[in-house]
């Protein structure tokens, strides 16, 4: 996805809104009209149950049904935040494909799969989009268990080429006897830049058959589209399909061009064309990102009809406008991160659309802690050319803003949706005496796991990883961040840092990223799993840490970073964080920054709680001493990838329990470690042997389940690990 979240991504993210917030765009400018009432027949989407219905449409119709889809998506975006420019984008492509296809005997694969809204309405799941009531039955990508039209769950991108061959594979060897007649892989916004889509267009060329793949060109990614396929692509667009070199003709596809990708009645032609083809072709269309959406222009310098409203009285909704902004046509406009100011085109806001109710709303961890990092980072890069910040492709969801981007200039660099290639490349970077730093979403970092174990651990290339959105989350099943502890901590060579402060997360990142040769630098990669909600909550609310209310010993400093970057950066410096004591972020030696921490000495009971479980192991603690009368340990790990064995020796005295607490995956996770310490360092005299509880996630795929309701499930509430505790008694 490019999601999550996303992606980027999906609905259950947290809403960050800053800036011009209050001229955001009201349902109510939307002319009630035409808006679509769930149920009323007078409107053609409450009467599409299926993809028959869109067949039974009269040719003059399928304009007015497009029309309605865009104004539902509007609303819908109003109202509940998701994916909604890519969707505007593929509304007639979509409704084309269900009046040309007939799914799903033939098989339509959405890469990425989050621009799948509008086949969702069109197979069954209107309602979900048109009644309030109904916004959360369905999940924001596609899903088998919703519908027999869905065919994988898909929420990360450059997949559906492979998919798609593997369907026609079968079809080819079983005959007719397969079911499956066309197969459809609908690629594009961004996607088309991951690596496996060019495996997957090797094969298609190589293997035959019928194979379609309707390449979706909107001239965006998620940010802008870096990377050397996209002048050629905006030459074959300019030059409507002829130029030279066609990379799909390179692969030895046959290929077809459509410029009017929201022209329905052009693209139904050109679907009707290719379907039953016996070979594999591409149908590139060229559409407009986030085509229909309302509001007004904000920057000056944008030549398009966007800066007015949406005119409904065109056949769609969607302007006479041009993709193309700007000079550099294949990189994004100008817009910052924020989520509240879509706009046609070029927009990296339209990406993911936050909901009106989000308005207003302080940052959220991922923004926070990004925004933070790079006004870390940039004061360092005119000392240190070999500083690079490296995003794929998800930047702004992260706090990498675009004025960061644009002040950075070469120290940044997005790779596109890349995320093998971009640690590999961190790497490289490494080798040759770089300081790289590779951000992006926990989930997509497992896209890359042979990347971290050969090209960076293996080498011991000394890379760090900015690991955003780990932890527990109501995320969709394809974004949850719940395994990056499980996969990162047991890749033998990576240190993995789990910062429970802003403080310590800048001293972490200062860490890891001391230039090579400087006195206790790390001597391989570090991953820093950037601070979650629960830390960020208790960053701002002291109560939530009523042990030591935030306020920890200083660690040993042996180095310090430069004075942070000023408000210009975003917003954020070392020195408007709370508990620091100067405008530099502490810097721990190697020999300091494994260590545990102790915050509070006690007796009986010894509460170790993992990054965003921490605060939960404060506010145990203080039940423990409410209620009971017990004072308990409280220990801040600090990382993940190994054990402080001095602490957990020195437990044995005066602790007859030692309570792990960590948000994420626990088989095969962090608080396992611990009670196999105490198994294979059995002492003779048992009472020295404290009994280990370990809490954390069960093994399962969850989707959209709130986060509330996850710990409640996992027994990470006050009440259930304190009756845990009291119960061994």
């Amino acid at each position: 996805m490019r999601s999550a979240s996303g992606n980027g991504f999906d609905s259950s993210d947290s809403f960050a809104v800053s800036g011009a917030a209050e001229r955001t765009a009201r349902l109510h400018d939307i002319p009630p009209s035409i808006t679509p009432s769930h149920g009323d027949d007078s409107h053609l989407l409450s009467r599409i149950a299926s993809p028959a219905d869109v067949k039974a449409l009269a040719p003059n119709e399928l304009a007015e049904l497009c029309r309605e889809i865009r104004t539902t998506l509007l609303a819908y975006g109003h109202q509940h935040g998701g994916h909604i420019g890519s969707n505007l984008g593929m509304v007639e492509a979509t409704v084309a494909l269900h009046r040309v296809f007939d799914s799903p005997r033939d098989r339509i694969v959405f890469d990425v799969s989050h621009q799948s809204y509008v086949h969702k309405m069109l197979t069954g799941r209107a309602a979900a989009y048109l009644d309030p009531d109904r916004f959360s039955e369905v999940t924001g990508f596609t899903n088998p268990d919703e519908s027999k039209h869905d065919q994988f769950v898909l929420g990360h991108t450059g997949t559906s080429i492979s998919l798609a061959c593997g369907l026609a594979k079968t079809r080819d060897m079983e005959g007719p006897n397969s079911g499956i007649g066309n197969v459809i892989a609908v690629i594009g916004d961004g996607s088309l830049s991951s690596g496996v889509a060019f495996e997957g267009l090797n094969n298609a060329a190589e293997q035959g058959g019928n194979l379609i793949i309707v390449f979706n060109d909107n001239e965006m990614s998620i940010a802008g589209d870096f990377g050397g396929m996209y002048g050629p692509l905006a030459r074959l667009r300019a030059s409507g399909g002829t130029a030279q070199p066609n990379l799909f003709n390179a692969f030895g596809l046959d290929y077809r061009y459509v410029e009017a990708g929201n022209d329905v009645s052009a693209l139904v032609a050109a679907f009707e064309e290719v379907r039953d083809i016996d070979h594999p072709v591409v149908v590139h269309i060229h559409t407009l990102k986030g085509a229909g959406y309302d509001g007004e222009e904000t920057h000056a310098d944008r030549q398009t009809a966007s800066a007015s409203p949406v005119s409904f009285d065109s056949p769609t909704g969607v302007h006479p406008t041009d993709n193309v902004n700007h000079s550099e046509p294949w990189h994004s406009d100008h817009c910052n991160l924020s989520d509240h100011e879509p706009h046609e085109g070029q927009c990296e806001a339209s990406h993911w659309q936050n909901p009106d109710a989000a308005i207003g709303k302080p940052d959220d961890p991922r923004k926070h802690y990004g925004k933070m990092a790079m006004a870390a980072l940039e004061p360092r890069f005119a000392a240190e050319p070999g500083l690079v910040v490296i995003s794929p492709a998800t930047p702004g969801s992260n706090g990498i803003t675009h004025e960061f981007r644009e002040r950075a200039g070469a120290h940044y660099v997005d790779t596109g949706i890349t995320e093998s290639h971009a640690v590999a490349y961190a790497a490289g970077i490494a080798r040759a005496g770089g300081t790289p730093v590779v951000a992006t979403t926990a989930s997509f970092f497992q896209r890359a796991y042979d990347q971290f174990f050969q090209e960076m651990s293996l080498n011991r290339s000394r890379v760090t990883v900015l690991d955003f959105l780990g932890g527990l989350s109501g995320s969709d099943n394809t974004h949850s961040g719940a395994y990056d502890v499980t996969m990162f901590s047991n890749i033998p060579g990576v240190t993995m840092l789990v910062p429970t402060s802003a403080r310590d997360y800048l001293a972490d990142l200062a860490w890891a990223t001391a230039p090579a040769g400087s006195a206790d630098a790390p001597a391989g990669p570090a991953v820093i799993r950037v601070p979650g909600e629960a830390i960020l909550a208790a960053e701002r609310d002291a109560t939530l840490l009523p042990v030591t209310g935030g306020q920890i010993a200083d660690r040993p400093q042996s180095a310090s970073l430069p004075a942070s970057a000023s408000s210009a950066s975003g917003g954020i410096s070392a020195a408007t964080v709370r508990g620091t004591v100067s405008v530099t972020a502490q810097h721990a030696g190697a020999r300091h920054m494994l260590d545990w921490r102790v915050n509070q000495t006690g007796s009986q009971v010894a509460i170790i709680g993992l990054g965003n479980a921490y605060p939960l192991a404060e506010q145990t603690a203080a039940a423990l001493s409410d209620d009971y009368g017990i004072t308990a340990t409280v220990i801040d790990p600090r990382q993940c990838t190994s054990l402080d064995s001095d602490v957990l020796e020195s437990l044995r005295d005066g602790h007859q329990q030692v309570i792990t607490l960590e948000d994420g995956q626990l088989e095969g996770g962090w608080g396992e470690k611990v009670t196999a310490y105490y198994a294979n360092h059995h002492v003779s005299d048992g009472s020295r042997n404290p009994h280990v509880l370990n809490f954390g996630a069960a093994k399962e795929f969850t989707d959209r389940v709130p986060l509330g309701e996850l710990n409640e499930r996992y027994g990470l509430t006050v009440e259930q690990v304190t009756e845990a505790i009291t119960r061994c008694f």
